[in-house]
């Protein structure tokens, strides 16, 4: 009987890898959220996308991160009367077999970057009409593009850096015009960003126009627009917000980088406790005054771009 009165497990698809520069982050992530979810309350379907943009189901976090996508591909389709995962039982692109794997209650994205991020993958669920965690179209595709972000921060009088944006085009054929356009707006050192990519891949500190252009060379390889950002001596702080009508703001955290910023290797590829290793201090040693200033303009934001989850 007590069998019978137990509560169905909610069936979470975890949504990972992806076709972004940050497929490797997403699988970190993915293991995360796996390990931290209750099996007592919820059923674990895992689901891997390879680098070229294939969906796998089964042992799908194996199979990325050995490199293989010949096991279990599958599919979403955006067909709202179905929230199915279907599996390709041939494996063949030009003749598929599909067959249902399961019925999904909800899908958690774990991927990072574009095609994960940015909207598209919400955008999927959205056709499918599929609950999913996060942010929905319109707070991911604009959450994940820095140079629309910054836009709208402003709209709202939300202080951001001084910043340019310039696009692929210009910095392969016009990058001395890019060049001395940096140097009439903004002051050494700069940042040079990929417009729309995350975890700090692609980005660059230029101390000079040597570094900078290296830096809008770097960039431009991601991204078909690049964004430039005064640099400045500050304290990194964060902040995570989390809900819907009502958000809420964590307690403030600070990084204190050893490196030049708190880049890409420091982030993921630096070994904990080495002399490069960034200093992580939860809750920051500010003034309660300035932890509720922070804290509050993370909700202002979250809000001026629609976020949710």
């Amino acid at each position: 009987m007590a069998d019978q009165n137990r509560e169905r497990k909610i069936k979470v698809g975890i949504l990972f890898g992806g076709r972004s520069g940050e497929h490797e982050v997403s699988l970190r992530s993915a293991a995360s959220v796996m390990a931290a979810l209750d099996r007592e309350k919820y059923e674990v379907v895992p689901i891997g996308i390879t680098k070229n943009g294939r969906w796998l189901t089964g042992d799908a976090m194996a199979a990325l991160t050995s490199g293989s996508d010949a096991s279990h591909p599958a599919t979403l389709l955006p067909d709202p009367q179905s929230t199915a995962l279907l599996q390709l039982s041939n494996g063949e692109a030009d003749s598929p077999t599909l067959s249902t794997v399961t019925e999904l209650d909800v899908i958690f994205p774990v991927l990072h970057g574009t095609y994960g991020e940015d909207g598209t993958v919400q955008g999927l669920l959205e056709l499918a009409n599929i609950p999913y965690v996060g942010a929905g179209v319109v707070g991911s595709a604009v959450g994940m593009d820095k140079a629309i972000f910054k836009s709208v921060m402003a709209a709202h009088g939300i202080p951001i850096l001084p910043w340019r944006l310039y696009t692929r085009r210009s910095v392969v054929h016009e990058l001395d015009k890019v060049v001395a356009d940096v140097a009439a707006n903004l002051d050494y050192p700069v940042f040079t960003k990929p417009a729309n990519l995350g975890s700090s891949v692609g980005i660059q500190k230029c101390s000079d126009q040597d570094e900078l252009r290296a830096g809008l060379a770097e960039a431009a390889r991601y991204d078909r627009r690049v964004v430039v950002e005064q640099g400045i001596n500050v304290r990194e702080l964060e902040v995570s917000v989390l809900g819907n009508d009502d958000p809420i703001a964590s307690v403030v955290g600070e990084i204190r980088p050893r490196r030049a910023f708190y880049d890409y290797v420091a982030k993921y590829l630096t070994e904990p406790g080495s002399d490069e290793d960034s200093e992580l201090i939860i809750p920051a040693h500010i003034e309660p005054e300035l932890a509720e200033r922070v804290r509050a303009l993370a909700v202002r934001a979250y809000r001026a771009i629609d976020c949710a989850g």
